[in-house]
């Protein structure tokens, strides 16, 4: 997507998603979502990569997430994210269900995973994601699907992205790599 498609997606507005991602939408500065989503993730990437495997299995207090866990928690995130975000920019009327983050967690088994192998994954759901979004026609941005029960727009759908990515790099700087 060019700079100038890109700029005319704008940013989403309250009633384009549920209350609870307003956190998300809010960390994410006004500009290019595009160039913004490939930018932190490179940022992200960098930090990721100073991460050793031992330190990986780090977790701040007992029953938090270790660092697998959050980094492999941004990838199913993002996964859910874009994969609603195709249904409802190909105007899919389908609810969409919720998920429960502590289930996949629990599931997933990302301890027993390498760390550089959970790394990788996380690219390439963000280069998935990018080319999701690249190719959308500039419509398609504003097409709403209803999902965990609420009505979301595939904008706010980019936006939470980029600031569920945030929100949790910040909590790795300040929790597990502070110190």
């Amino acid at each position: 997507m060019n700079v100038q498609t890109s700029s005319k997606i704008g940013r989403p507005q309250a009633g384009e998603f549920a209350t609870y991602y307003q956190k998300y939408v809010e960390l994410v500065p006004d500009g290019d979502i595009m160039e913004f989503l490939n930018e932190t993730n490179k940022a992200t990437v960098t930090l990721l990569e100073s991460v050793s495997e031992e330190r990986s299995l780090f977790r701040y207090a007992p029953g938090k997430w270790s660092i697998k866990e959050l980094v492999g928690h941004l990838s199913d995130t993002e996964r859910i994210f874009s994969y609603r975000a195709l249904r409802f920019a190909r105007g899919d009327s389908t609810e969409l269900a919720g998920f429960d983050q502590d289930d996949y967690i629990g599931t997933a088994d990302f301890d027993s995973i390498k760390f550089s192998a959970i790394v990788e994954d996380f690219i390439a759901v963000r280069r998935a994601s990018l080319t999701l979004y690249s190719n959308l026609p500039i419509d398609a941005f504003k097409r709403t699907g209803v999902a965990s029960g609420a009505s979301v727009t595939v904008r706010a759908l980019a936006y939470m992205t980029a600031g569920h990515e945030l929100h949790h790099v910040n909590i790795l700087k300040s929790r597990y790599l502070a110190g």
